[in-house]
């Protein structure tokens, strides 16, 4: 195993956090673009149990990987500052594609730590198999064409070798709760990772928070051959180390507070939503899109897509 410690940069932590000094109390905020952020919040949830948490899912503009890069990031800006609204502590962007080709552009737009799921995803990989193994990642359209998994598992150790397959059909399957052992599933990953078997991976980075739900078809098609890497872990346990050392971790001892917010179909999100949590979905509340754009404010908008 590779024991080497990331630089900061490479765990997906923006630089620039100390302009407020967030109370314990503040909540965490999560996004994403839909549902499979609750995959991030359960391991949230599991690694701090005592902390509320705040969700927004974007599910009026799902999916974000088949976005460009100037939308992807418009969303993301717009999402931040919504949920800039409930005070939290840090933003956890449970999104593979906001991290990868987002984070960076906004770097100092908020003044809370910003956290994505590539770089711990990378740290990950890289600790869960031998030094020169090969490491695949199946992403989104986006991540894949950013190359974010590239460049993070390099700034870890370079020159390991990574091969990367886009999986545009694993998000919507997801999303429509069509089980693992649908058919449909099994051809969509025979379809995508049939040529990355042929290269005998050690590891697999599920590279969209989506994917989990698919991790039993894929573990099934490699045969056991390859470790399955779900980066949801390894962020929730950044997001403590973050908290830990601004001395902001939640001092309640009950179970930690959940509030969801989407962008469409709340009913839906409710109960779907709940599939990727492992727990029931109490309440969620619908927040129109246009709402999104009236708190990002269309100056800041425009600026930081210029930096996309």
């Amino acid at each position: 195993m590779n024991n080497r410690r990331p630089a900061a940069s490479a765990v997906g932590i923006l630089p620039g956090t100390a302009k407020v000094n967030p109370t314990t109390v503040q909540p965490i905020a999560v996004f994403d673009s839909g549902i499979g952020g609750l995959t991030v919040v359960r391991a949230l949830r599991d690694c701090l149990p005592h902390e509320d948490i705040v969700y927004f899912g974007d599910t009026a503009r799902v999916p974000y990987g088949t976005k460009t890069r100037e939308t992807v990031t418009r969303f993301t800006l717009e999402n931040c500052a919504f949920l800039m609204r409930m005070s939290p502590k840090c933003i956890v962007a449970a999104c593979h594609t906001v991290s990868a080709v987002a984070v960076p552009s906004i770097a100092g737009e908020f003044p809370v730590p910003l956290i994505g799921v590539v770089g711990p995803g990378a740290d990950a990989a890289v600790r869960g198999c031998g030094p020169r193994d090969l490491i695949a990642v199946a992403a989104t359209e986006a991540t894949v064409r950013s190359n974010a998994y590239k460049n993070a598992i390099a700034a870890i150790d370079a020159g390991r070798p990574v091969v990367q397959a886009a999986c545009p059909l694993f998000v919507p399957l997801a999303e429509e709760g069509i089980d693992a052992a649908d058919p449909i599933v099994r051809l969509a990953v025979s379809r995508y990772l049939g040529p990355v078997r042929r290269l005998s991976p050690a590891a697999m980075v599920l590279g969209c928070t989506h994917y989990p739900m698919l991790r039993d078809a894929i573990a099934e098609f490699f045969g056991g051959g390859v470790t399955l890497i779900d980066p949801a872990a390894a962020t929730a346990q950044l997001v403590e180390r973050t908290l830990r050392a601004m001395n902001a971790l939640s001092p309640s001892k009950g179970r930690g507070s959940l509030h969801c917010y989407v962008s469409d179909d709340p009913s839906r999100f409710q109960v779907l939503g709940s599939r990727f949590l492992g727990e029931p979905i109490p309440d969620v509340v619908r927040v129109c899109p246009d709402e999104l754009g009236i708190a990002a404010g269309d100056a800041a908008v425009a600026a930081a897509c210029r930096r996309a």
